[in-house]
């Protein structure tokens, strides 16, 4: 009988992790306290799917709110989606409500013990910008608007914030003429 390396073993434990780690939400919450600012965390989905997005996130969530009953959004920030979603094992459908008048880039995930409010970060976001745009929106304490939070998004104005916190970016010296 013919032995199976344990590097086999060792490749697939490392692919199911890929797996999860793929399909685990990108998702941070401020600490479980007194509600202050703006939102109560970040999610950094992976298209503009809602539907296909949220089968992944409310699992997540149900930990904190209870049962998800409900999910608004801005219309014209996601592909259009149904207006009932299944959730799981969990009885019962969540609605799904679109609005004109939210902040294209909020959703708020309505559950049975309390709300959340959420930035959704854009999916093409810069990696490196939409990690730090998650972990400061889920800072406890943080009381910065949707749109602050979005402006660390933006390349010119992170270089700015990195050169405020210390980083500096040499001086573009003129050449000068003979």
């Amino acid at each position: 009988m013919k032995s199976v390396p344990h590097t086999t073993h060792a490749m697939r434990f490392a692919q199911a992790a890929g797996e999860l780690r793929h399909h685990a939400p990108r998702l941070r919450l401020k600490p479980g306290a007194p509600t202050t600012g703006w939102v109560d965390g970040a999610w950094w989905p992976r298209s503009l799917e809602l539907a296909a997005e949220l089968t992944s996130l409310l699992p997540a969530l149900t930990a904190r709110l209870g049962r998800v009953e409900r999910v608004t959004y801005h219309l014209a920030a996601w592909a259009p989606a149904p207006r009932r979603l299944r959730s799981g094992d969990e009885p019962g459908d969540v609605r799904l409500e679109g609005f004109r008048s939210p902040h294209t880039a909020a959703l708020t995930v309505i559950g049975a013990r309390s709300r959340l409010t959420l930035l959704v970060i854009p999916p093409d976001a810069d990696p490196d910008l939409a990690h730090h745009a998650l972990m400061t929106a889920a800072r406890r304490g943080n009381d910065d608007s949707v749109d602050a939070l979005l402006s660390g998004l933006d390349a010119d104005t992170a270089v700015q914030r990195w050169e405020v916190e210390g980083g500096r970016i040499p001086a573009q010296t003129e050449p000068v003429d003979p």
